[in-house]
């Protein structure tokens, strides 16, 4: 009987699709008892008992693969998997998947919250009426009118760029390969990224963590950015030296960062970012509502599924590498 251990702690011991799906098809569902994300020590407990997981923001490491000589298959539930070691994975036969499609909706809802909390000053609103004042300056800054820079128009930078056309601003993406019927049918106009940092009044962040992409945002790029725009990152800390972000927030070159992911997760508790007042920050879970969990934790448990019986999910898997002769 294949087992899957649920690491992702959002349908951990929850009803769901995904959990009729692996039933049906014979999967032991393994839940640990604990409703954080797994640690190491927690990984290292109950994934050898298992051959696949259904994988959340939990980091599989080389060590956590090595302790678990049967597994066979990684589902993450999302489209990044820099917190598995794809090669380590990939030197013992074991396939990584991923979700495409399921969250690009939810991620870029999650943009905009952050975009609309730092402009029209939301938190600090709340704060001063719930303290008994009627205070209503400053003014909010309007989105109509103001461009937005989206570095990455693959599925989520495209729904970030329908939102922004919604709300009547101008849209410049960098993005390698160019997908000119998108940018016809929307008006986005593809420019480099020198280009995009000078003028956009808003940079979102969509992009994978790669080595080619780790620290984009430093010191320099964030010199040659727009003075006093906002940058929005909901896709990976990494890409971003948060050092050289709180000096560009503290002299106001940047006028504010919406963030929802960090370099180290969770944070550390004195994180100078948690001291300027034109952060707005949300735990890593732009990609997590409850419509999209469900899509993502049914993709992945059809993954499995598929996998086990054979058939080769190749739109999902990112270690395509591992295919010949694989098998569970």
């Amino acid at each position: 009987m294949p087992t899957v251990l649920i690491g992702a702690e959002p349908i951990r011991d929850q009803p769901g699709p995904f959990r009729t799906v692996l039933e049906a098809a014979g999967f032991r569902v393994v839940d640990p008892p604990t409703r954080e994300r797994l640690t190491e020590a927690n990984l290292l407990e109950w994934l050898p008992q298992c051959d696949s997981i259904i994988a959340g923001g939990e980091s599989i490491s080389a060590r956590v693969i090595e302790a678990a000589p049967g597994l066979r298959a990684i589902a993450r539930t999302g489209v990044g998997y820099d917190a598995v070691d794809v090669p380590a994975a990939s030197a013992r036969k074991i396939a990584v998947s991923i979700t495409p499609g399921t969250n690009q909706e939810s991620v870029a809802e999650q943009t905009f919250a952050l975009l609309l909390a730092l402009t029209k000053d939301v938190l600090a609103h709340d704060r001063t009426i719930r303290q008994g004042s009627w205070v209503r300056s400053p003014l909010p800054r309007p989105l109509r009118g103001l461009t937005m820079g989206i570095v990455g128009l693959g599925r989520i930078g495209q729904a970030v760029a329908t939102r922004a056309v919604a709300f009547g601003m101008k849209v410049i993406a960098f993005e390698p390969t160019v997908n000119r019927e998108f940018n016809e049918r929307y008006g986005v106009r593809p420019v480099g990224f020198a280009e995009l940092l000078a003028e956009a009044d808003v940079v979102s962040l969509h992009l994978p963590l790669v080595e080619g992409t780790r620290g984009l945002f430093d010191r320099s790029t964030f010199a040659r950015m727009k003075p006093g725009a906002l940058l929005l990152n909901t896709s990976r800390g990494g890409l971003i030296v948060e050092p050289d972000l709180v000096e560009a927030l503290r002299s106001g070159q940047l006028g504010g960062a919406g963030l929802d992911v960090f370099h180290r997760e969770p944070p550390e508790a004195d994180n100078p970012l948690w001291a300027l007042p034109n952060v707005v920050l949300t735990p890593h879970m732009a990609g997590v509502d409850t419509r999209s969990m469900a899509d993502m934790a049914e993709m992945a448990a059809r993954t499995l599924v598929e996998l086990h019986e054979g058939r080769w999910p190749g739109h999902c898997v990112v270690n395509p590498e591992v295919a010949p002769g694989w098998k569970w």
